[in-house]
């Protein structure tokens, strides 16, 4: 296991990888900041890539992430709502409800939400971009404040200019 920290308009990030997947991307400023494994291995340069691509994404010049990203981790329920989530698009969100029917699971609202929290590599599988029931921003382990900002970003919230 390897890792690096790099700063961001969301405060410090962790990337955490195996060298050729990334593992892990965890905000280190909000509710839960995660300490890498005493036998990890300090890398900022196996991660380049990771903090080019979120750069331009920050600054406003990309839109998609082209990484390869661990798909082992999580249950296979987890999984399927991870991969429901790559597939909202930049720009848009949904809600919870929808999220469900979009995993064939529509009374399993509580079940999508418990499995955007577990999200391991936030902001490019965009939890952010699940939203309340009329649009509320409820529910992100970064806090409300960074959730509002990825959708200013990305021009999903009706009032942003980008």
């Amino acid at each position: 296991m390897i890792y690096t920290t790099i700063d961001s308009p969301l405060g410090e990030l962790l990337l955490t990888g195996d060298g050729e997947t990334l593992t892990g991307l965890h905000m280190q400023e909000g509710r839960r900041p995660v300490e890498p494994a005493s036998a990890a291995e300090h890398s900022p340069a196996a991660f380049a890539a990771v903090e080019a691509q979120l750069g331009a994404y920050f600054a406003g010049e990309r839109r998609e992430f082209d990484l390869a990203l661990d798909e082992r981790a999580g249950t296979p329920f987890q999984r399927q709502v991870w991969n429901a989530l790559r597939e909202i698009p930049h720009g848009e969100t949904a809600s919870y409800g929808e999220l469900a029917e979009r995993v064939g699971r529509p009374t399993a609202v509580r079940a999508v939400g418990a499995a955007n929290a577990r999200n391991p590599i936030s902001v490019i599988v965009p939890c952010h971009r699940v939203i309340g029931t009329g649009g509320s921003l409820t529910g992100y382990g970064g806090g409300v404040e960074r959730k509002r900002l990825l959708l200013e970003l990305e021009g999903a919230l009706g009032d942003s200019p980008a």
